[in-house]
């Protein structure tokens, strides 16, 4: 598939369309924004406006069947990505993805066999294989400039943030018959694809996953090791119950001859320590952080180039997160897990 100017339509124009992936689809060379959608017609009608787009819809049938949109970006929450995307496969439309790609691994290996089926290209946003900072990362690495990678060790804490303002109800984030787990899906994913990436896949993984808070039906502590294709060890920690003062996010990688660590959520400082001493890596702060990865994607459609984030590499990080949270949901009715 070769497409010359890439028409996107939206659908679920919300929050992460406003800057991090919405604007990178006109400001991209040889890629417009046509049509937007959105349930609710008068928001749907707001945005079309603000951001140019010549058309709004609030049905998302109608956006995939607009014969002018001739890619699709899916930017409702996990529930629907399966459903959207299979439909916009069907119709010859490539898609793009928010990540998490589903809710279940499951649904992700359909998405995969569709997009195999049909021959259109399936591209998920993850974002951080195309930033500027991991970018850095993957060739200090391939530069051999920490030597042979041995560990990678993962930490992340947060208070809970995830009730509204009316003070009752419930992100869909923390709600797994939406998001497929909690937090942890929603923000893990970007490091272990990100690692996926750096290393290769996930071979072997074993987690523990506990809700410490009770504030609502998901996994809010999360515990884990892993071992990836090239032997690379791993283990992560991650936290949506700390206190303000435990707040951390860190990526830490060691190797024989040094190491790096970074923060996932604020790519704009990169340590690299040796013998020699320290050096620091300092980033911009992207204007819109999926903007690169937009580019790659476009870049692809038109024939001049690779997205390296697809439907394959991001099927294996919600298997591994699966793997991971699985014992909790054993033990629970919030999500019942699709193996098939």
């Amino acid at each position: 598939m070769k497409l010359d100017t890439v028409k996107w339509g939206i659908i679920g124009c919300g929050n992460v369309t406003e800057k991090k992936n919405g604007p990178p689809l006109y400001k991209t060379p040889h890629s417009e924004l046509v049509a937007v959608m959105r349930r609710n017609g008068k928001l749907a009608a707001d945005y079309a406006k603000r951001h140019g787009a010549a058309r709004w819809y609030d049905h998302a049938d109608k956006l995939i069947n607009d014969p002018e949109v001739n890619a699709v970006y899916i930017a409702t929450p996990p529930n629907t990505h399966a459903q959207y995307a299979i439909q916009a496969m069907r119709a010859g439309k490539p898609v793009y993805v928010e990540k998490p790609m589903a809710r279940t691994y499951a649904e992700c290996q359909e998405m995969v066999r569709v997009s195999e089926e049909t021959g259109v290209p399936l591209f998920v946003a993850y974002y951080r294989r195309a930033l500027p900072l991991f970018v850095k990362v993957k060739e200090l690495i391939e530069q051999g400039v920490i030597g042979k990678p041995l560990t990678v060790n993962i930490r992340f804490y947060r208070p809970n943030k995830e009730l509204t303002q009316a003070g009752d109800q419930l992100s869909w984030r923390v709600l797994p018959e939406i998001a497929g787990g909690g937090l942890f899906y929603d923000l893990a994913s970007h490091k272990l694809d990100f690692l996926d990436y750096l290393f290769g896949p996930i071979v072997n993984v074993q987690g523990t996953a506990f809700n410490v808070g009770g504030i609502y039906p998901a996994e809010d502590t999360v515990a884990a090791s892993f071992e990836f294709t090239n032997g690379v060890l791993g283990t992560g920690s991650w936290s949506f119950f700390a206190d303000a003062a435990s707040i951390e996010d860190t990526i830490e990688i060691l190797g024989t001859e040094g190491k790096l660590w970074f923060a996932c959520f604020d790519p704009v400082k990169l340590t690299l320590r040796t013998q020699k001493g320290d050096v620091f890596f300092n980033f911009d702060p992207p204007e819109h952080v999926g903007g690169n990865l937009i580019q790659l994607v476009v870049d692809q459609l038109r024939g001049e180039g690779t997205c390296p984030s697809s439907g394959t590499s991001a099927a294996r990080t919600n298997w591994v997160m699966e793997e991971i949270v699985k014992s909790y949901y054993e033990k629970t009715t919030s999500q019942p897990k699709n193996k098939d």
